[in-house]
């Protein structure tokens, strides 16, 4: 038996959590002692599996066949590799694409489905951390048996690195016609950047108090040269627009660095960036739920700190 994790690409280049997805697929293949198998299915295949070839993984499968996005291509594909490889476990990313195809995925091999995991221990069958009530709680999820399909959130787990000696070869599977076809992509609301993307991100919350003091963010950012980001109020205030707010309604991040500036750290909003590397935060409240999770914490004003921190970077 062995895990299989599907990897997952977006116009042309791997995503991070096709790496943390096979951090979480060794850390299962570990507890059960048993190899991890990695599918990249559409693309530039070949390329791909030299860029997910990292330490623990021992063999890679290429699918040339299928367009991005096609829900019956990945189906079809990742269900006959399983049963060809006999895996018990498939490890899937808990995003857009992921979740079009894994209940259909957990249908044809008969298996069950748990999704959005942030956490799992495995001693003779499966338990799986959940979050509930916007990340205010946490549950667990236990599933008997060795076989099951498991969805990870993005940044919940470090991502795979070094290089590996996986084998990689080319898979033959049978993809039928019927079903979903992709016959085009629209980017809807994109915007002008992914902060998901993004090294540093300086992050402002309602503790800016007015729109047009958003620019003195902004030029904290251009000082560091970050992505400017924002809470959800920042955002339903019309201050920011969309594409530019993190946390559970918005993006999970994990930059080098988050700077978050007057947000007080609500659950929400932690959900999507806890994953940082480093975290700052600057907010004028000692008590604010964010200095739980910063490493650094500055307590003052925000009018006054910003432009000290300007005037040292700039």
């Amino acid at each position: 038996m062995s895990v299989l994790v599907a990897a997952e690409h977006r116009r042309g280049a791997l995503r991070d959590v096709s790496y943390e997805a096979i951090s979480a697929g060794r850390e299962l293949a570990d507890a059960r002692g048993v190899d991890l198998h990695v599918a990249v299915i559409g693309g530039d295949v070949d390329g791909f599996a030299e860029d997910l070839n990292r330490d623990g993984v021992d063999a890679i499968h290429t699918v040339a066949d299928g367009e991005e996005f096609d829900h019956n291509a990945y189906q079809a594909a990742l269900s006959q590799l399983a049963d060809r490889i006999d895996a018990g476990s498939v490890v899937l990313p808990n995003s857009v694409n992921g979740l079009d195809y894994a209940p259909a995925l957990a249908e044809a091999l008969g298996v069950p489905i748990v999704t959005d995991a942030v956490g799992m221990a495995y001693d003779d069958g499966l338990t799986v951390t959940r979050e509930m009530y916007g990340s205010k709680v946490e549950t667990t999820v236990d599933v008997a048996g060795d076989r099951f399909v498991l969805t990870v959130r993005g940044g919940e787990w470090p991502p795979a690195e070094g290089v590996g000696d996986a084998t990689i070869e080319a898979a033959d599977v049978d993809i039928p016609e019927s079903g979903a076809r992709v016959t085009g992509f629209e980017e809807v609301g994109g915007g002008d950047v992914d902060i998901a993307d993004a090294e540093v991100l300086v992050s402002v919350g309602r503790g800016i108090e007015e729109e047009e003091n958003i620019e003195l963010i902004e030029d904290l950012a251009d000082a560091l040269g970050a992505t400017l980001s924002a809470s959800r109020p920042i955002v339903d205030n019309g201050w920011l627009p969309k594409n530019r707010q993190v946390g559970q309604s918005g993006k999970v991040v994990t930059p080098d660095v988050y700077i978050a500036v007057g947000i007080s750290g609500a659950v929400q909003h932690v959900a999507g960036m806890k994953g940082s590397d480093t975290i700052v935060a600057i907010n004028t409240d000692p008590n604010a739920p964010i200095f739980d999770i910063a490493d650094y914490g500055i307590v003052g004003d925000l009018f006054d700190v910003v432009p000290e921190l300007i005037d040292e970077f700039a």
